[in-house]
């Protein structure tokens, strides 16, 4: 156990068209996958999601809602094959570009590090500008950008996903993820200009999402949103895995905030995973105390403990990451892979900055860059939080084209500290990553794209000429399904009808037998 484990990151993107803000968004986001689809030599068309398996009312404390209480928002297993608005694409590089309700959504494909959580995002954006320059021929064009509102208060998702072991009681989840998820956001907010769900209030805060947050425990993503998500849809074999579906933290574009958010998350999963965490650090009144903390950039505010002790956001931090030494001490000696090493360092890095001068970090953190910028602003022009010209910076810095974006200006005069190579990034716009299932999904979409019909996280669906019924290949096991796995049958394979054969061949021959590593180790590949 350490930050490696089958993870990803879903994007909802916000939308607008120039001069138009009465245009429909959801007509939009369909132009936005089709031009991107369209472009590639993809086929956008909703059978290409295979939706067998989907079960979005399953909660993880034992129980499905019925469909007649669930919000249409929620029903993400239907859909109407007449809708032009829904755009639906698996990609080569194993990932999803879809129209989640009023946005186009870019869900990553499953890596296994946070380092490539964060090439894998980034390659999102590129995908994303490369659909905004494809509309552009056409004036007025759509603008696209990374963030989490309008500032009108309509708020949009950005999702984490981390697979765990199903035999650790939901309860632990719970009881010690609650708390921090509610400091974690002054590591990896995203900054927003205002105060309140739409805005209103004159100020600045830490994180674009906090506010939005209604209750501690919940099913549901777009009313009374929950800190801790309930949805008990593991897309994996579900007697060995869950699948965490974390809501709350904000889209980022800092490597560093990145890369802390998946990784210091994944190594606080692996705590709970191994019962580590004895001590109670369960916060009174979770809800308000995750909006008072996103409302003080100072990072002053105390955060009290259930037990009555009071710690401020960072030194609450600083005891995580204090449990995690300890943690990865006792399993490794101090000696963690590389991947769990980068987190630990820049995980105390940036505490550090934070604990003195906050502005000490705006090389590596959203939400303190993008105040950097703005205080600059507000120096210069003399104006406060209530001024409009900050609100239009704020829209501006997540704007996916790269001459108009404010933080991809200010990147590219190397102002951020950067993690990830740019070839990686370009490279992950098409290539699938090669320790997951990923690749075989997107491995076959690039190589078979007229005989693969449709897939799914756990699927990919073939029509081979001659066949009397479709081919269903089940991928439940995200470790397998790899480039080590299956590339060499892919690569022997002259169509898809071969492939399958090869794969059937594999199946069938006798192996020696392994031990089982999931029940006891989920992270291994």
């Amino acid at each position: 156990m350490t930050v490696r484990r089958v993870m990803g990151i879903e994007t909802e993107y916000g939308i607008s068209v120039p001069g138009n803000p009465t245009a429909n968004p959801m007509l939009l986001s369909g132009q936005v996958v089709n031009a991107y689809a369209t472009g590639r030599g993809i086929r956008a068309a909703r059978a290409s999601w295979d939706y067998a398996d989907e079960q979005p009312l399953r909660d993880a404390r034992g129980f499905e809602m019925g469909r007649h209480l669930a919000h249409p928002s929620q029903l993400t297993d239907e859909f109407d094959v007449e809708d032009p608005t829904l755009a639906n694409v698996v990609l080569t590089n194993g990932a999803r570009l879809y129209v989640d309700h009023a946005h186009p959504e870019y869900s990553s494909p499953e890596v296994t590090t946070p380092r490539d959580g964060v090439i894998w995002d980034r390659a999102g954006e590129l995908i994303m500008r490369e659909a905004v320059r494809r509309l552009s021929v056409q004036p007025p064009g759509v603008n696209l950008y990374k963030n989490n509102t309008d500032g009108k208060g309509s708020s949009y998702g950005t999702h984490e996903n981390y697979l765990m072991s199903r035999r650790t009681p939901f309860g632990d989840i719970v009881r010690h993820l609650i708390p921090f998820f509610v400091v974690r956001q002054v590591m990896c907010g995203a900054g927003r200009v205002g105060i309140g769900t739409d805005s209103r209030g004159a100020g600045y805060q830490i994180a674009s999402r906090s506010d939005f947050f209604e209750v501690e425990v919940g099913l549901e993503t777009t009313l009374k949103r929950p800190i801790i998500n309930t949805r008990d849809e593991p897309h994996a074999v579900a007697d060995l895995y869950r699948r965490l579906h974390v809501i709350i933290g904000d889209a980022n574009h800092c490597d560093v905030a990145g890369l802390l958010k998946l990784g210091t998350t994944s190594l606080v999963l692996g705590m709970i995973e191994d019962g580590f965490i004895r001590e109670d650090l369960a916060v009174h009144r979770p809800v308000a105390t995750l909006q008072a903390v996103s409302h003080d950039p100072t990072l002053q505010t105390k955060v009290e403990l259930a037990g009555g002790s009071k710690l401020t956001a960072v030194q609450l931090l600083w005891r995580y990451f204090e449990l995690a030494g300890q943690w990865l001490q006792s399993r490794y000696a101090g000696e963690p892979d590389s991947d769990t090493a980068e987190v630990m360092r820049w995980w105390e890095t940036v505490l550090t900055h934070l604990e003195g001068d906050p502005l000490d970090a705006r090389q590596e953190v959203d939400w303190v860059a993008k105040m950097a910028v703005l205080q600059g602003y507000q120096d210069r022009y003399d104006c406060g939080w209530d001024d409009p010209r900050l609100r239009a910076i704020d829209i501006q810095w997540s704007d996916v084209r790269a001459g108009k974006g404010i933080f991809h200006t200010l990147e590219s005069s190397g102002r951020y500290v950067r993690l990830v190579a740019e070839d990686d990034v370009v490279a992950a716009v098409t290539t699938p990553p090669e320790d997951t299932r990923a690749w075989f999904r997107g491995q076959c979409l690039a190589k078979f794209p007229t005989e693969v019909v449709a897939a799914s996280w756990d699927s990919v669906i073939f029509d081979l000429p001659g066949a009397p019924t479709m081919q269903r290949v089940p991928t439940l096991d995200p470790h397998r399904g790899t480039r080590a796995h299956v590339g060499a049958i892919i690569d022997a394979a002259p169509d898809a009808t071969s492939l399958l054969a090869g794969l059937a061949s594999v199946r069938e021959a006798p192996t020696a037998p392994t031990a089982p590593t999931a029940p006891d180790d989920p992270n291994l590949p």
